[in-house]
This record gives C-alpha cells, structure tokens and sequence, in this order.
C-alpha cells in the first residue's frame, strides 16, 4: 500500500496547544474529527491535560463535578499498594478506574489542511454527570447543511456516546446520550438510506465474553437507535484479532460505502483497515481488509504514550485520495494521505 505521509508530521503536538487552566499541562493531543466548511479544514481535537505535578510521590487526577459545574483534584499516593498505576491512562483502586487526564474537545481550522490555528479555548468541554471523566474522539458527519459532532463521554457509570450539532463550529447544541455504556466508535452515515439514518456502533460485553466487535443501528431521528445487528468481529491470527472499532464516519463511493476502521492485534499494535458495505444494504459486507492499509512505522506512531497506535476518527476523500488526520501514539496529531483506487484494489471478498 503506497502512503504518503507529510513531512511536516506531527502537524499538531502537546506544545502547540495552550492549557486551558495555568496549573494544567497538555499531555495529549490525537484522533481529531474531521470536516471541511467552506474554504476551510476544520478540525476537532481530543486534548489530554492534567494538573502539573509537584510532589513526585502523588499522581493527582482532575475529575469534573457536575453538582458544582466545576474540575475537582482526586489524590493517589503512588507508595500506596492499593493503587494501581500499571497503565498510563489510568489510576486503578478497588476496582474503580480514574482517567489520568481530563480531555476535551478543542477547535482547529485551516486553509492548507496542514498548517492550524488552534483555538485557545475548549469548543467542547465536560459539562453534565456522564462526562465527568472528559469527553473524547469526537466524529463529524455533515447531513445536508448541518453538522453532528458525536463524541465519547466518560464517567463513572461507564463509556457513553453523546450527539451534538452545528452549522458553524462557533456554538453547539447537545442533544444528549445516543448509545448507553459500554458504546463508543459511534460512526452515523452521512445520508438516509431507504428513509432511515444508519450508525456503526462498536459496545462491549464487558461481563461476560468481553468482545469488541462493531454493529451497525438505524434511526428515524438520529437519537433513538435501534434494530442493532453485528455487522464484524475480530479475526483469529489477524491483524485486527483481539479488537476492531469504527474510524472515520463512512463515505459512499461508486463500488458501496467505504469504512476505515481500527484493528488491534495481539500485541497490541493499532492498524487501520477498510470494509466496503453494500450501498443500499449497509449491514452487508462487501468486502475486507485482509491486511491493514496503514500500520504505525514512524518514529512519532511507534513511540509516545501508548506504543504503535495509529487511530483515525477522520478523513476527507478528495480527488480520488484519502486524506486521513489520524492520532500517532495517543500522543499528537499527523497527516497521510492514500489513494481510494488502491485501497478498493487492496480489499479481499474473503473473511467478511
């Protein structure tokens, strides 16, 4: 597959971001949301920040308080053997997971799609009981003259789905929960198909066989969602084996829709891949990746927060190419670009 990624990679990292608080840093900025109004790329950043640290024995992380609309600071003693701190990401004790940061969503906008001014202020931050742990890897899809940002919330009770949407990316109305926990990857068609809105959702049987497989919903109104159906799992010996999840919000093209999702394999290595669905059939699979179309190989993919991750929340097909904004390492924001004919050519009919 051949990829082109820009040299001017990472295009968007921590240090460009300013901190929405003094005492905050931003530890992450990744899977960006993607959509183009007017002249302009837009973007929609996931920010990771986090209370600058003063005492090296204390990990302290930033949870919003929806009672008093405001971040308050939980304490974890790192000598404390009831604290568990083997993953980056988060804090364990008693079997409650804390996020280490608190993300938001930040708006970025340019002219080349490569080069952004970043606001300097959150256009999405928490705001209610379901986002108390932040909100994260927003997706854009444009329907006729508006746009419906939905994004990941997090709390205690679980991972949610919440749907907003704008004409401008200056205000957003919320619209509340989509997908109750354990839902996120939520990725809605950008067109009724035979009257119904479509939407793949990826939920997670936590209790019981602990899948992570992707489905696919519709909808008369965008917000109550029904009629849900597998549509893939994750394959044994695969790229994508132990879990797959939406990317980008699906794009209609002369062959069917084409969805880039995400894979993970056994060494917990995050790739993309592609699945084209039938046009006017969506839960049929036409055809699949048998091996992934952009693995992480740079230096900037393969190192950072999280190990080997590249992870797309989207693109723009333009042209006849894939212009892909993608999350490097859980850690800053790149740009590659693919051609459409050679990702279509690359798919296999076999283990749909």
């Amino acid at each position: 597959m051949r990829i082109f990624r820009s040299p001017a990679n990472p295009i968007i990292v921590p240090g460009d971001v300013k901190p929405s608080r003094d005492d905050y840093e931003v530890v992450g900025v990744f899977n960006p949301a993607v959509a183009r109004l007017e002249d302009e790329v837009v973007l929609l950043l996931r920010v990771a920040e986090r209370p600058v640290a003063t005492r090296p024995n204390v990990t302290v992380v930033p949870i919003y308080e929806h009672s008093h609309a405001r971040i308050i600071e939980k304490e974890f003693f790192r000598d404390d053997p009831q604290n568990d701190f083997s993953d980056p990401r988060f804090v364990i004790r008693a079997g409650q997971k804390y996020l280490s940061s608190i993300s938001h969503l930040r708006l970025a906008r340019s002219k080349n799609g490569i080069d952004f001014e970043i606001d300097k202020t959150a256009a999405i931050q928490p705001a209610g009981i379901y986002e108390a742990f932040g909100v994260e890897d927003a997706r854009i899809t444009r329907i006729d003259d508006e746009y419906y940002v939905h994004y990941v919330a997090v709390c205690s009770s679980g991972v949610t789905t919440m749907l907003a949407s704008t004409i401008d990316f200056t205000s957003f109305h919320r619209l509340g929960v989509i997908f109750c926990p354990d839902n996120k990857d939520v990725l809605i068609f950008p067109q009724r198909i035979a009257g119904r809105f479509y939407a793949l959702h990826r939920p997670v049987s936590a209790e019981f066989t602990k899948r992570y497989e992707i489905w696919i919903s519709e909808s008369p109104d965008l917000r109550c969602w029904g009629n849900h159906r597998i549509l893939c799992a994750p394959r044994a010996d695969s790229w994508d084996a132990v879990k797959i999840g939406g990317g980008a919000p699906p794009f209609k093209t002369e062959y069917g829709w084409l969805e880039v999702y995400h894979g993970v394999d056994v060494d917990n290595r995050y790739c993309l891949g592609a699945l084209l669905l039938d046009p006017d059939e969506p839960w049929k699979i036409l055809a699949r990746s048998d091996t992934p179309i952009f693995v992480p190989q740079a230096d900037y993919e393969v190192a950072g927060f999280v190990q080997n991750v590249v992870f797309t929340c989207g693109l723009l097909c333009e042209k006849g190419r894939l212009k892909i904004y993608y999350g490097a390492a859980d850690t800053c924001i790149c740009y590659a670009e693919i051609e459409l004919h050679d990702v279509i050519e690359s798919l296999s009919l076999q283990g749909c």
